[in-house]
């Protein structure tokens, strides 16, 4: 009997644990949108160090990010006031729940912040997390695999993820 219950819970244990990336988002909502962070694990990256091109992707990723949430009636908070915080985070999306308590401060309603990580020119993930500031609950979160280092695939990883799970209908 206890092997039913235990097979029983690990069945559905993936139906409660994204339970509550289901529910709706609040319209007209304020974000603090903390960033994207770029993680290079690849061995090209350990030798030459950082990358123009990739640094403006970057950039590229986090002004498409914005303009989707604002075109989706979202309110894309500044982070002027976290300024120094930011900048002695290294990253966002992994520091213990400092991006949720930075937002807190804000008087955001949800907390973004994503990663893109490069394992080679050819193999990188892109993730976005957008969590609820008040309980810190993750309402949305997504990573998927892109292949190849340019403008294009790593826009189409990061509209996948809007399309398909943030903003799904």
């Amino acid at each position: 009997m206890q092997r039913v219950v235990i097979a029983l819970i690990l069945a559905l244990w993936p139906t409660f644990a994204m339970a509550g990336l289901d529910k709706p988002l609040m319209p007209a909502a304020k974000v603090a949108f903390l960033g994207m962070t770029f993680i290079d694990l690849s061995t090209e990256g350990a030798y030459n160090g950082v990358r123009a091109d990739e640094t403006a992707r970057l950039e590229l990723l986090e002004g498409a990010a914005r303009d989707r949430f604002v075109a989706e009636g979202f309110v894309i908070l500044s982070n002027d006031r976290l300024a120094t915080d930011l900048a002695n985070t290294v990253n966002p999306a992994n520091c213990y729940g400092c991006d949720v308590r930075m937002a807190a401060r804000l008087g955001a309603d949800y907390v973004l912040v994503g990663e893109v990580r490069k394992v080679s020119n050819l193999i990188l993930s892109i993730s976005l997390v957008l969590r609820d500031v008040r309980s810190g609950e993750m309402l949305r979160g997504l990573a998927v695999d892109i292949r190849s280092n340019t403008d294009d695939s790593w826009l189409r990883g990061l509209r996948y993820i809007l399309k398909n799970h943030v903003f799904k209908t």
